[in-house]
């Protein structure tokens, strides 16, 4: 069965599946370059500020090991007690002395999981603190182009299993990996020549990791992208849900969610398939070796030539039991090390997207906020191949009302995002007071704007608190006299602590709106955006709404998005774009006087408002 064949298919929001083309699985060395630079990362910067309390869980596991050494020696002694002494002074002083190396061991087995699990949750803690700063740096196009599941993945469930991974499977291949150590000295140290037979399964061991764990790297891959787009599937379901309901396609999301989930439960099978060939091939390779020591063991006692008596053959076999178990354990952990590889690749995959926008080396804070905003000779695009903006300039002069109007993308919200720099441009310039923005600090320049959007972001807590979002220092009177500038200050009340519903749920659209004005009101910037933000209210609302955004605009720089011409028409200027550029300006009755693309627009609204 092939890879692919465990993936889910695509499944359209109609229900039929999307064709893909099928990719073969990659060979994976056991280590790759980018496997070690990983590995080095993570030891570098979280892991070695730590290496006093790391050589303390190893000086721990050694003294696990030393137990198990002792242990034989011990028993080897406690065999010739009872087969040629016969003393039982001697056998009840065996029996207390290995009773007190294993209460010594179970006191270091219950020490070196708190203390292994304290370190890899702590360095998993700041590895997560680093990625959510790293991510606050990420340009906004990171964000649209990258799934929110991909992001809950990385920061919730492979940190979570790098943590768990850490934290006990590789402590305990630690402790394994010593115990193999130092019984391994005495067992060389009591028959070389017995040890040497021995290795003989060794090559067979490391060739069986190398062909499993290229499966497993490729399987793991696999799973980690379903698992992504799975929780981006849920995101959306849920965040959808009143479409859902409204249009009746709980059957349609189902079946798109189950399809993904059997998906991931066969990508799983075959994973722990992978897995599960490491240990029974380690037991039969055990075997091998056990007959082997045994016959020649056997034969080294019998023909008395080779210094091994009865207590000793039987003490060495005990060792090799010693042995064999924890090496059966250490090749499970690099069988899930490979698995967890590809987590730790998942994890620093984000560090490599880096930020675009950011503050040049002579970016300085102050200029004129009260100045006219420009856009001279701009040229973006979302797409090289296919440009937005190629050569667009436009004015929004200080203290001045203009507005942007147009079909849906012509590009009106996205000379609000060039504005505040969410985007650089490719070419040209854009100034604020005659100053590149470029030239600025990007907080310093963010703070001079306050946004009321259509679309709102409505925190589940209490309607006080997502007010105060843009000020978390504002006092309760800040709070409240922004509030009641926005007619939503009876409702504030009314709610007192209660959570707004999970995105606001709770809210009528109109009481959103005014939410987001309160908070332009509460931020006091000197520059408003207003996007968009009457477009989906009702009359009566959109009245009430009107009376907050003129009491808000007064003073203040004001650009205005819309496609409602009547809620435009008191701006001091007027622009009207088309396809990425500005086919007309003026005032409103200079626009119905040109009787072009502005005046055909408005009167088929006015007409459909009857």
């Amino acid at each position: 069965m092939a890879l692919s064949d465990l993936l889910p298919k695509p499944v359209s929001r109609t229900g039929a599946e999307r064709p893909e083309k099928p990719e073969k699985p990659e060979k994976r060395p056991m280590f790759s370059e980018i496997d070690r630079g990983n590995i080095v990362w993570f030891w570098n910067r979280y892991l070695k500020s730590k290496t006093p309390w790391l050589f303390l869980v190893l000086g721990m596991i050694a003294i696990q090991g030393f137990v198990y050494q002792q242990f034989l020696a011990l028993t080897e002694d406690g065999l010739r007690v009872i087969f040629e002494s016969g003393a039982t002074r001697d056998l009840v002083k065996v029996c207390g002395i290995v009773f007190a190396l294993f209460t010594t061991r179970a006191l270091m087995s219950y020490l070196i999981p708190r203390l292994s699990v304290w370190l890899a949750s702590d360095a998993v803690m700041k590895m997560r603190r680093d990625l959510i700063d790293h991510l606050m740096t990420l340009d906004l196009a990171f964000f649209e182009r990258t799934q929110s599941g991909e992001i809950i993945l990385r920061l919730v469930n492979q940190s979570q299993g790098l943590s768990q991974f850490v934290g006990q499977a590789t402590v305990n291949a630690v402790r394994d990996a010593a115990t193999i150590l130092i019984v391994s000295g005495y067992l060389i140290y009591k028959s070389p020549l017995l040890f040497t037979a021995a290795l003989i399964v060794l090559p067979m061991i490391l060739l069986l990791l190398q062909h499993v764990s290229s499966t497993i790297k490729n399987i793991q891959a696999t799973a980690e992208n379903a698992l992504g787009a799975y929780m981006t599937g849920i995101d959306e379901m849920t965040s959808g849900m009143r479409t859902v309901k409204i249009a009746g396609q709980e059957p349609v999301e189902r079946a798109r969610l189950v399809t993904a989930t059997e998906g991931i439960r066969s990508i799983s099978i075959r994973l722990q398939a992978a897995q599960a060939l490491v240990m029974p091939a380690i037991d039969m390779m055990a075997a091998f070796v056990y007959v082997l020591v045994i016959g020649g063991g056997g034969y080294m006692v019998l023909s008395g030539d080779f210094g091994l008596d009865g207590a000793g053959i039987i003490a060495y076999l005990l060792g090799l039991a010693l042995i064999f178990d924890p090496a059966r354990m250490l090749a499970g952990f690099f069988a899930k090390l490979q698995a967890n590889l590809i987590l730790l690749d998942g994890i620093r995959s984000l560090y490599r997207e880096i930020p675009r926008i950011t503050n040049a080396p002579d970016a300085h804070e102050e200029f004129d906020r009260s100045g006219d905003l420009a856009l001279e000779d701009v040229r973006f695009s979302y797409d090289p191949q296919h440009p937005l903006f190629d050569g667009l300039s436009m004015r929004f002069p200080g203290g001045r009302i203009t507005a942007i109007v147009g079909a849906t993308g012509s590009g009106k919200t996205t000379v609000l995002s060039l504005l505040t720099r969410l985007y650089d441009v490719e070419e040209g310039r854009v100034s604020i007071g005659g100053t590149p923005i470029d030239r600025l600090k990007i907080k310093a320049l963010r703070s001079s704007f306050s946004v009321v959007a259509q679309d709102i972001v409505i925190f589940n807590s209490s309607l006080k608190d997502n007010i105060r979002y843009v000020r978390p220092d504002a006092t309760d009177e800040e709070v409240r006299a922004a509030a009641e500038a926005a007619e939503i200050a009876d409702l504030m009340d009314a709610r007192g602590d209660a959570p707004l519903g999970p995105k606001g749920s709770q809210l009528s659209g109109g009481q959103k709106q005014r939410i987001a004005i309160a908070r332009a009101f509460l931020r006091g910037s000197p520059i408003l955006l207003l996007d968009e933000a009457t477009s989906a209210l009702d009359q009566k609302t959109e009245d009430k709404v009107k009376r907050a955004l003129n009491r808000l605009s007064e003073g203040r720089t004001t650009l205005i998005v819309a496609h409602r011409l009547s809620a435009i028409a008191h701006a001091d200027w007027i622009y009207v774009m088309d396809v990425g550029k500005v086919v007309e300006q003026g005032t409103h009755a200079d626009l119905l006087a040109q009787d072009g693309l502005y005046a055909g627009m408005y009167g088929a609204q006015k007409q459909s408002y009857g």
